[in-house]
């Protein structure tokens, strides 16, 4: 297992920087045109979070933080405080908030996503490590209970239905949550740089999402 189920300080991860990273191979034609593709299904996160670190005890603690993580070895969970909800970061969450999936009287397991549009253009982003008290789920607009209608795997983003609550033929599957984004520490080195008094900091201390974990 390369994946500590243990979430980065959240008030030093308010203060990163960061976001979502595409990959895009680019030929230029012989016109002048270009040819522009992606060999990735979906986006990488990454941050930087020496921007959250002011004093010396933060400092501290990001340090027995890297340190048990062995750097890169394992990864963790991140709070991204820019998009951390399957709703606006203001709004309240909702069962019905993402469409994840649509019964048919014998699958039981559907998979947390969150989905990102822009005029005709979307991308469907699978999440993976939701905030497991946070989770609800409805099927055709009927909200169920967790524990008795379904179980929610904070690995993996696995909402299954128990006997007697499996989706019927055509019953939308929707729900709402919270997430974090697994991530792992950029470098296996992590340089101090101790500035005056209490005061300490990091710079350039990356963070990027692993797949898979």
């Amino acid at each position: 297992m390369t994946f500590h189920d243990v979430r980065f300080p959240v008030d030093i991860a308010l203060n990163a920087k960061g976001g979502p990273q595409w990959r895009t191979e680019i030929v230029a034609l012989a016109s002048g045109r270009e040819e522009r593709n992606s060999p990735w299904a979906n986006a990488r996160q990454r941050y930087d979070i020496g921007y959250g670190i002011h004093q010396l005890d933060e400092l501290e603690l990001v340090t027995a933080f890297f340190n048990a993580r062995r750097g890169r070895r394992y990864g963790f969970r991140f709070k991204d405080w820019a998009d951390f909800k399957s709703c606006g970061s203001l709004e309240p969450i909702s069962p019905e908030d993402q469409e994840v999936g649509f019964g048919d009287g014998v699958l039981t397991c559907f998979y947390l996503t969150k989905l990102y549009t822009s005029g005709s253009a979307s991308w469907n982003r699978p999440i993976t490590k939701p905030i497991p008290a946070s989770v609800r789920v409805a099927v055709a607009g009927v909200e169920k209970t967790i524990g008795s209608d379904f179980s929610i795997d904070a690995l993996s983003g696995a909402v299954t239905f128990l006997p007697g609550s499996v989706p019927a033929q055509g019953e939308l599957v929707s729900a709402g949550f919270e997430f974090d984004v697994p991530v792992r520490f950029d470098a296996d080195h992590l340089p101090a740089n101790l500035q005056t008094g209490s005061l300490g900091a990091y710079p350039d201390i990356s963070l990027v999402e692993v797949v898979g974990e």
